[in-house]
């Protein structure tokens, strides 16, 4: 998992992320979120409160797409790094494997402190990830992931994955 805050402007990276993805991306994200992966790392609570829920699950996130894409669009960042930490942590096997298949080095899927991983985010790596990636993971969990990469280390415009060939 990348570093949180590394851009110049963190306000407006995960509201942005999101937009730029588009609605239709929303919700096959959020059903990758594990509720138990969220107990492990102790964001559950957290998540159900920035989302305004009494009762967090599977059904709640489903349901609840629409206000979030609506508040996102109001640009409630704390919301969209709340949602983005959720999404990330709930799926730490794809991290681990897509940084392993760009040579980043890492610890469970999370970078050192002191890393630069902008040295390994060279070239095509995008599309070479999506290529790799794609059926193994939801598509719009690699869309996501990837440019969560860039808007973290890279600050390039929002990567659209393109079909194979």
């Amino acid at each position: 998992m990348s570093k949180i805050g590394a851009r110049k402007d963190p306000r407006m990276v995960f509201s942005e992320l999101y937009l730029q993805l588009g609605e239709s991306q929303l919700i096959p994200l959020l059903r990758t979120i594990s509720l138990g992966k969220l107990k492990t790392f102790q964001m559950f609570d957290r998540l159900k409160t920035r989302l305004h829920l009494t009762k967090l699950n599977n059904e709640s996130l489903k349901k609840i797409a629409p206000k979030v894409w609506q508040r996102l669009g109001n640009q409630e960042e704390a919301l969209g790094q709340d949602l983005a930490q959720s999404i990330l942590v709930s799926n730490l096997d794809m991290i681990k494997a897509v940084l392993d298949f760009l040579g980043v080095p890492h610890e469970d899927g999370f970078f050192a402190k002191d890393l630069d991983a902008k040295q390994y985010l060279t070239g095509d790596w995008q599309q070479k990830v999506y290529a790799e990636f794609r059926g193994k993971y939801p598509d719009a969990l690699l869309a996501f992931y990837v440019n969560h990469l860039a808007f973290e280390l890279l600050e390039p415009a929002v990567f659209v994955p393109m079909p194979p060939a």
